[in-house]
């Protein structure tokens, strides 16, 4: 039954959600692209750890033309990750926009196709690929994954959005988002106020766990705010990864806070609605 207890805090929660919602601007009606990580077929084969990827490249110094770096979900932490040195073969199976040839894994990188061919016949009978079974299949915004962009895993028991300009490609668990204003849209993804307006409008995996999924990424409200604003929110955002870049252990949780701060000015909070959000 529906106590009057449950109401009075249902009813506050609903004015909280309002109140985030008013002038605010959908993340999905910024200048962005959200997109999926890397889809393999074949994790195993094509994304690889330091070992063999020195491996490859003592047999073969052209190797690491397509070896790049890759992140999972379990790496994502916030504002920053940790890499576990995993790299992804990137025989992709070209790019027209840019024309960008199909990679020619037998002819061109022969370490990389002996490495391949101890994955058969699996790998040959796998869903995704590309027009030989040496490629990765088509992905029209294999350029984003060089681009500054917020990686984020799909399943998190908190928001986890990290930043990366260094070129890290990130697998199939996980989404990127590239485009304007990502500092300050991965503070306020990373905020308290975006983490409970998701435990209001997300799913679950009943496991105590969110799904951060894309449909439901591009729902959240943001509100736009002034240039001043903005920048402080960034040099903010910026010394927390400068911070959690020199070492991951870093503690960044007064610059965090500050952030929060700001957010809840940035949506018009009363004290005692931070207060409701905070005990969430």
């Amino acid at each position: 039954p529906l106590t009057s207890e449950w109401l009075i805090s249902d009813e506050r929660s609903g004015k909280i959600k309002l109140k985030i919602e008013e002038n605010s601007k959908l993340l999905k009606d910024y200048e962005i692209n959200i997109n999926r990580g890397f889809l393999t077929g074949l994790n195993e084969a094509f994304i690889i750890d330091e070992e063999i990827k020195n491996q490859l490249i003592s047999e073969d110094s052209k190797s690491q033309d397509i070896i790049k770096p890759i992140l999972r979900g379990r790496d994502l932490k916030k504002y920053s990750f940790s890499f576990s040195d995993f790299h992804l073969i990137n025989s992709h199976n070209g790019v027209k926009s840019l024309n960008l040839p199909r990679v020619n894994v037998k002819k061109d990188y022969p370490a990389v196709y002996n490495h391949l061919t101890k994955y058969l016949p699996k790998v040959k009978e796998r869903y995704d690929q590309g027009d030989d079974w040496t490629n990765l299949r088509n992905c029209a915004y294999i350029e984003d994954f060089e681009k500054p962009k917020i990686i984020w895993g799909e399943i998190s028991d908190k928001p986890k959005f990290a930043y990366d300009d260094s070129g890290y490609y990130a697998e199939a668990t996980t989404f990127i988002m590239t485009g304007e204003k990502l500092k300050y849209l991965l503070a306020i993804l990373n905020s308290k106020v975006s983490e409970w307006y998701f435990l209001q409008i997300g799913t679950t995996t009943g496991m105590g766990t969110n799904r951060w999924k894309k449909y439901k990424i591009e729902l959240l409200p943001i509100k736009v705010v002034s240039s001043e604003v903005e920048n402080k929110i960034e040099s903010l955002v910026n010394e927390i990864i400068k911070k959690k870049s020199a070492n991951q252990n870093n503690d960044t949780t007064d610059i965090e806070n500050e952030i929060d701060k700001i957010v809840y000015e940035i949506y018009g909070l009363t004290n005692e609605e931070i207060e409701i959000i905070e005990n969430n």
